[in-house]
C-alpha cells in the first residue's frame, strides 16, 4: 500500500471535519519552498532562473514553522530547488514532524548520503526523490549524466537506516509508455513505498518549452501506460502515492476542474498565487490574505490559456479527494477496477477566458471549435 494505514486515517479525519464544518476551501498539502537554490538545472524546471540574491536567500525556521502553524495542512511537501542545500532543513523537518504532519522531503538525492544522519526516521518523514525514468531519460532530464545511479543508491541508503522513501516522476513529451512502465518496474523493485507521478506542465521560467505534455496527450499516454500494467491478464505491482480517482482523471475519464487552494505555496517571496507553478502571479502576506484575497475564479481550465494544459496532481488531486467523499461509491469502483482505458474521454471545462481576460488573440468561438475537434479525434484513436 503506498500510502500508510495511519497517514490515510489522519489525513480523512482532517478532511471530513473540515467538511462538516461547512469549510468550502481547505488545504490538503502546503508545498513549502525553503530555497530556489539547486545543484541541478533540469530543463523542465525554471527555479534557479532567479537572479542570485534571490537564490541566496533562505527562510528562517521560525518563518517555515509559522506557516505550517497558520495552513495547519495535515501534509507538508519540502521542495525547492533543491531543500537539503538549506543548513537549517534538519529543524525545519523536526519541528513539523514533532507537530505530527506528514513530511515529505523532495530531493533529486544527490546530497542525500551527506545529510542523511542529520534526519531521524518517523512514520511522519518520507524521503521524495526525483526520478523521471531510467537511466538515460532521468539523466537527460536533469541534464546531468550520472544522477540516476546516484538516486538508486540513495534510495538504498534511506531505506537501510529505516526511512519511507517514496519517488516522483515528471513525464514529458517524448515519454514512451513501454520505457514508462519499465521504469515503474525497476522504480517498484527498489522496496520504495510509491509513485508520484505527473504530466510535466509548461512551467514558464523552463529553460526549455518543448518538452511538456499538451491535455489529449496526457490522457493518451496515461491510459497507454495503464494498459501496460495490465498485460498478461494482471496488474503489475505499481503503488501510486495518489488517490484511484486522480490516476482515473489521468487517464482522461474525470471531467476535473482544477482546486488550487488545496495545495497552497509559501516560500521566500510569501504565499504565492494561486499554485506551485505559477509563479508570477504575485504573494499574499497571510494564509489568510491568500485565501481571501485570490481571485480563485481567474484561474483553471477554461479560465486562464496559462492553465489549459495542466493535469498536475498539486490541482487535481484535492478535487479527486473531494469527488471520493462526495461519491464514494464511484470512488471504491475505481479502486477495484482501476481507470478505464477505452471510450470517449470526459470532457474538459468550457473555455471562458476570452470573455474573462482582456488580450486574448483567438476568439472564444475559435478556441471551441479547435477543442471539440482534438476532443473528436483522441476519441477516434
Amino acid at each position: 500500500m503506498a500510502i500508510p494505514l495511519l497517514q490515510m486515517y489522519r489525513v480523512g479525519r482532517y478532511v471530513l471535519t473540515r467538511r462538516l464544518r461547512g469549510d468550502q476551501r481547505y488545504p490538503l498539502v502546503l508545498m513549502l519552498e525553503p530555497l530556489f537554490q539547486c545543484n541541478l538545472a533540469c530543463a523542465g524546471c525554471g527555479k534557479i532562473d532567479y537572479p542570485k540574491e534571490i537564490l541566496q536567500q533562505r527562510m528562517s525556521v521560525a518563518d517555515a514553522l509559522r506557516a505550517v502553524d497558520e495552513c495547519d495542512a495535515p501534509v507538508v511537501s519540502i521542495a525547492g530547488g533543491e531543500p537539503l542545500i538549506h543548513h537549517e532543513l534538519p529543524q525545519i523537518v523536526d519541528g513539523i514532524v514533532a507537530r505530527k504532519k506528514f513530511v515529505y522531503l523532495c530531493t533529486n538525492a544527490i546530497l542525500l548520503a551527506r545529510h542523511i544522519d542529520e534526519y531521524r526516521p518517523s512514520p511522519y518523514l518520507t524521503f521524495s526523490l526525483h526520478l523521471d525514468g531510467n537511466r538515460e531519460r532521468h539523466d537527460e532530464s536533469v541534464c546531468q549524466e550520472g544522477v540516476f545511479d546516484k538516486v538508486i543508491a540513495a534510495i538504498s541508503l534511506a531505506r537501510t537506516r529505516g526511512f519511507r522513501v517514496t519517488v516522483n516522476c515528471t513525464l514529458f513529451n517524448n515519454a514512451d509508455p513501454d520505457e514508462v512502465a519499465e521504469f515503474f518496474d525497476t522504480a517498484m523493485q527498489q522496496g520504495i513505498e510509491g509513485i508520484t507521478v505527473s504530466p510535466g506542465y509548461s512551467y514558464s521560467h523552463a529553460p526549455r518549452q518543448d518538452v511538456f505534455l499538451a491535455r489529449n496527450a496526457s490522457k493518451s499516454l496515461f491510459r497507454e501506460i495503464f494498459r501496460r500494467g495490465r498485460q498478461r491478464g494482471g496488474r503489475r505491482s505499481w503503488s501510486f502515492n495518489h488517490s484511484a480517482l486522480f490516476l482515473d482523471f489521468l487517464a482522461g475519464n474525470q471531467a476535473y476542474q482544477c482546486t488550487p487552494w488545496s495545495n497552497p505555496t509559501y516560500n521566500v517571496f510569501g504565499w504565492q498565487r494561486p499554485c506551485y507553478l505559477l509563479s508570477d502571479e504575485g504573494s499574499a502576506t497571510s494564509y489568510r490574505g491568500l485565501m481571501e484575497e485570490t481571485d480563485w475564479e481567474r484561474y483553471g481550465v477554461g479560465r486562464n490559456p496559462r492553465c489549459d494544459n495542466c493535469m498536475a496532481h498539486c490541482g487535481y488531486e484535492g478535487t479527486a479527494v473531494n469527488d471520493a467523499l462526495a461519491h464514494p461509491l464511484k470512488a471504491l469502483s475505481v479502486a477495484l477496477r482501476g481507470p478505464r482505458l477505452t471510450g470517449p474521454l470526459a470532457p474538459d471545462p468550457p473555455i471562458l477566458y476570452s470573455e474573462r481576460l482582456g488580450g486574448v488573440s483567438v476568439p472564444l468561438t475559435a478556441v471551441k471549435r479547435a477543442r471539440t475537434d482534438t476532443a473528436r479525434a483522441a476519441e477516434l484513436q
